[in-house]
């Protein structure tokens, strides 16, 4: 498995390096996080390993860059004890997991292991269906660039269909992933959401597919 480090503390790079490849890992070493983007855009890495405090550009604007590309390689945040909201902006522009500094190498080393275990698979942080946007983590909706305002209930039910464009969701999954399991499954609740998301998004864009449920076209 080849792994990107990018980390400015060169102590710290060393103790990884070392670590990572005594462990069977190939691995590279940045210590900048202009060369860090640059890195993971000309090589193909099966996870990378970002410190978020880096000269040149922080591993933020290096996230960034990496997720706009299309790379997907699951991403571990080195983070400060208390920098809670640089924890938080790291998983909502598209990092994987976080590390706390100062930290057990077995620990990183076994979320690094979860991380492969998942793999690649597409994370966009703003998801997008046609010219619809939403924005998770700013909790904003665009249609054709425009905002447009959803209550919370409205908001959770646009994002369960635009995790699973093109898929029919049946009534009850419906239910069960945006109400809960304790929810009245007969009631029409679903109907009238998605009613209350036709009129703002427009009637075309959720398609009622009879017996079966519904479908974010």
């Amino acid at each position: 498995m080849r792994v990107l480090v990018v980390e400015d503390e060169p102590e710290m790079a060393s103790i990884l390096r070392r670590g990572l490849t005594e462990e069977g890992f190939a691995v590279d070493v940045s210590g900048d996080g202009e060369e860090g983007a640059w890195y993971a855009a000309e090589n193909a890495y099966d996870v990378i390993v970002l410190d978020v405090l880096l000269p040149g550009i922080d591993g933020f604007a290096v996230l960034e860059r990496v997720r706009a590309a299309g790379n997907w390689a699951p991403v571990l945040l080195l983070t400060a004890r208390d920098a809670v909201e640089d924890r938080v902006r790291g998983l909502d522009l598209g990092a994987d997991d976080y590390v706390i500094k100062p930290f057990a190498f077995a620990e990183l080393l076994a979320r690094l292991r979860a991380l492969l275990r998942r793999g690649a698979g597409e994370r966009p942080a703003v998801l997008s269906a046609g010219d619809l946007q939403l924005d998770p983590a700013r909790h904003e909706v665009r249609l054709g660039g425009r905002p447009v305002s959803l209550t919370a209930k409205e908001f959770a039910l646009l994002e369960y269909f635009m995790r699973r464009p093109g898929l029919v969701l049946s009534k009850t999954e419906l239910v069960e992933h945006v109400w809960d399991f304790a929810f009245d499954r007969d009631s029409n609740v679903v109907e009238v959401y998605v009613g209350y998301l036709r009129a703002k998004l427009g009637h075309g864009r959720i398609e009622t597919v009879r017996g079966a449920g519904y479908r974010l076209r």
